[in-house]
């Protein structure tokens, strides 16, 4: 799956990552459920922010506090809760247009601004749970890399333990669809594809429970809420309201790049060589490079290239490419521009970071240090980045950094006894006082240390931890 010299991503999904989240070479991709995979995407999270941000601006919801998640799985799903917001690549995959994609969406936030009650059970059995509490803390949970960080990561955001797939009675559910359409209407957009999304699923209600999306187990449909829902958007004044061009050029580029990467032998022949649109053309380039012909897939970015040179998830997917399969000099020019288009996308500097690290030169590793602790400054929490930054000091002997960015590694995919012992010895090698010296000391604090290990700090005379996790 992930060759040793992967980039940071972690998703086969190049953009920002790779679709089948890398963490360590050689690692497979850490699973929510049953076929499901966490995915960062830059283009992807950027494309959906654009599609909600209304909608929740509309139901009073800071959309700047809300974590875009993606997951990759078989079933069309979605999910809100405070901070956070779970959209699957089937559920964009089987959305006709944007609209549809944005209804369920707004059913979602009628849910959350609506304060329903969440379920555990079945989705925790699942494992949405965990990928909730992973994204809660700002983290990719495949990058824990074992069952043991894996289950520290779930202990250690209670807050969300209850969170699951909303299990709402069918009341709960109007009120959610009710509510969806308000916040459509306000935003200006139609509501007609939630009630359409919702038709065309009209049929899942006969299935027995195993049969059904687990969608639509946990938001049972009924004709009669249906057609409530149908008539109540078709009185509404934006009923007739088309989607922009952009957004549906944008929708379409999203699913093209989504089985591009999860779907590549089927690519090839639902986006035939006679379709010279963009989104097949980029879907084509993505299935070559999945299907490691990497040659095929370069000359097609390329001439994607010569027409948008300012594209800079472009850059990211030729920089993605050339790392991928070994032309690592060559990837660094491809990634440096994907950033100089992009800089307030930390995946692409964590890209950048990376590659120049794996260069092997002093001074290269210094600027990729640079680069990843930019990217850091806007996800404190970003692990990948985290233990890149933790190998580059080590190739730079700087052994106290390098123990202090690995037990940051640890805490951010919830691995505590790691995390402290790592905080342990990097006190040990940085200046007392410092700031990282007292970075490490609020790891150790609260890291559940031993009370011997509480006792050796409290003789040190050390304020109040500041850590803020």
């Amino acid at each position: 799956m992930a060759s040793p010299a992967r980039s940071v991503f972690r998703i086969a999904l190049a953009s920002a990552v790779a679709i089948s989240l890398v963490l360590r070479p050689g690692l497979a991709a850490a699973q929510l459920g049953p076929g499901e995979t966490l995915i960062r995407d830059t283009e992807i999270e950027d494309i959906i922010r654009r599609d909600s941000t209304p909608i929740f601006e509309a139901a009073g919801i800071d959309p700047k506090g809300i974590q875009i998640v993606l997951v990759g799985a078989k079933d069309p799903n979605a999910a809100a809760a405070p901070g956070v917001m779970m959209v699957t690549t089937s559920l964009i995959l089987q959305a006709d247009n944007p609209n549809e994609l944005q209804g369920v969406i707004a059913h979602e936030v009628g849910h959350l601004a609506g304060g329903h009650s969440f379920r555990s059970g079945d989705a925790q059995r699942a494992g949405m749970v965990p990928m909730i509490l992973t994204m809660g803390l700002g983290v990719l949970a495949a990058l824990a890399g074992s069952g043991d960080a894996a289950a520290g990561l779930i202990t250690s955001a209670p807050y969300f333990g209850a969170l699951g797939y909303a299990g709402y009675g069918r009341e709960q559910e109007g009120r959610a669809d009710q509510a969806g359409a308000t916040y459509m209407e306000k935003a200006g957009l139609s509501a007609r594809g939630l009630a359409e999304f919702f038709d065309k699923y009209r049929y899942q209600e006969v299935f027995a429970q195993y049969r059904r999306y687990r969608f639509f187990i946990d938001h049972p449909l009924s004709s009669d809420r249906i057609e409530a829902l149908q008539n109540r958007v078709a009185t509404l004044p934006h009923y007739n309201q088309k989607d922009p061009p952009e957004a549906l050029a944008e929708h379409e580029i999203m699913k093209a790049k989504l089985d591009g990467f999860i779907n590549p032998q089927v690519t090839m022949t639902k986006y035939d060589e006679k379709d010279t649109s963009y989104p097949a053309r980029y879907a084509r380039a993505i299935a070559y490079y999945q299907l490691k012909e990497p040659e095929k897939a370069l000359k097609r970015v390329d001439a994607l290239l010569a027409e948008q040179p300012n594209n800079p998830y472009l850059w990211e997917l030729k920089g993605q490419i050339m790392f991928e399969f070994g032309q690592v000099e060559g990837a660094e020019a491809p990634q440096r521009r994907s950033v100089e288009l992009k800089p307030d996308a930390p995946l692409l500097r964590v890209n950048l970071g990376q590659t120049l690290i794996a260069l092997n030169n002093k001074k290269k590793t210094e600027e990729g240090i640079v680069e990843l602790k930019k990217a850091l400054t806007q996800e404190q929490d970003n692990a990948v980045a985290w233990r890149i930054l933790a190998e580059a000091y080590d190739k730079h002997g700087d052994e106290g950094l390098a123990r202090l960015a690995t037990a940051e590694y640890e805490f951010n995919v919830g691995n505590m006894k790691q995390a402290r012992e790592f905080a342990i010895r990097a006190r040990e090698r940085l200046p007392k006082d410092g700031p990282d010296w007292r970075r490490a000391t609020d790891i150790v604090l609260v890291s559940k240390p031993s009370p011997d290990e509480m006792r050796a700090i409290g003789r040190e005379g050390l304020l109040t931890p500041t850590l803020a996790h």
